[in-house]
């Protein structure tokens, strides 16, 4: 029988106690909106609290893997029970179904691709809810929309459990690095309950009220990342084609008011055509749909995200939804070529 975990704060704090088997784990402690201050691991006790974490794929092996290293008590499942075996190496647990992972964890994460995804491991047929009880918390990391959320969130707390959305603004590489921004919405004693296990997987958390913001925030940011990578690929592409070499535009990004991450991390790969996958393409088409829907149902017009969304969908067509979401580019050399 799972212990009661979360009936009141202070024991909720006491209860995650880490001993990392990496030092380096602290949090820079930023006042910035929304956002409470990190928790520290240090040399206490192994967290007696048990963490569940569902779906093991490009972003979930990795923010597992950080739980285990900082010393959590944590159990995983996948689809696919391959994927799980590198983290039991770590000294994880294995359960057979996101119920017995909820039913024998005071806290379970998921990680999951899609919408239809994230409704099935929280409540199709031994899913999360059938496994959670009062006194445990559901955390849902992936991106999905809004009435996606809110419909999980009924069936968690009808067992009188809790629910905290907190999809993740980053890839791959953020996640190993444990640079993840936590975009939360939904229950808050169960977000302050869980800050030092966020902060162990990212750098920063936001909270922003309501089950469904959180969904909107990660919507919304992705969808102007999807329009920063197409308008990026124009750049590049174009600078090709006047002569002038696409390396010294990245260099110029790095330098500008305009300088992201993003650009000076892919654009060399992209310049290569080389697209190693930390975001799928399909995914980031995905979000973007989804941000048009959420526009939509607003009366808000997106006509550069609608755009984007289009070149995407080419890039789809070519067979590209497991390369990086930086393989568009793919889809406008293809473009080029057909109007040469």
């Amino acid at each position: 029988m799972a212990m009661a975990f979360f009936s009141t704060f202070p024991r909720i704090l006491n209860k995650f106690k880490f001993t990392p088997i990496s030092s380096n784990i602290s949090k820079p402690l930023l006042s910035l909106p929304f956002k409470t201050f990190s928790f520290l691991a240090s040399d206490a006790s192994l967290a007696e609290g048990r963490v569940g974490f569902l779906g093991l794929g490009i972003m979930g092996t990795p923010m597992a893997q950080n739980l285990i290293k900082a010393g959590c008590d944590v159990t995983v499942w996948n689809r696919t029970k391959s994927k799980c075996d590198p983290l039991l190496n770590l000294g994880a647990k294995y359960q057979s179904s996101p119920k017995e992972v909820a039913a024998n964890c005071d806290v379970t994460f998921a990680m999951v691709a899609d919408p239809e995804s994230a409704i099935d491991v929280a409540c199709g047929k031994n899913g999360v809810a059938s496994g959670m009880s009062p006194g445990k918390g559901y955390v849902d990391i992936s991106t999905v929309d809004g009435a996606t959320s809110k419909l999980i969130n009924e069936h968690i707390k009808a067992t009188g459990a809790l629910f905290l959305e907190a999809p993740v603004s980053g890839s791959k590489k953020p996640a190993e690095d444990a640079q993840l921004i936590f975009l939360t919405a939904g229950e808050k004693s169960l977000y302050d309950s869980v800050a030092p296990l966020l902060d162990i997987m990212g750098k920063s958390r936001f909270y922003f009220g309501e089950v469904g913001n959180g969904a909107a925030m990660k919507l919304i940011v992705n969808m102007i990342r999807g329009s920063m990578m197409a308008s990026f690929s124009e750049g590049i592409l174009l600078s090709k084609k006047v002569g002038l070499d696409p390396n010294g535009l990245i260099e110029v990004l790095s330098q500008s008011a305009i300088s992201a991450p993003m650009y000076s991390h892919k654009g060399p790969l992209m310049v290569k055509s080389l697209y190693p996958t930390e975001a799928p393409l399909k995914h980031q088409q995905k979000d973007i749909r989804l941000a048009l829907a959420l526009a939509e149902s607003v009366s808000q017009s997106t006509p550069v995200a609608a755009a984007a969304n289009e070149l995407f969908k080419v890039a789809k067509s070519y067979g590209l939804s497991d390369a990086d979401s930086s393989a568009v580019i793919e889809a406008l050399k293809a473009k080029s070529q057909d109007s040469a």
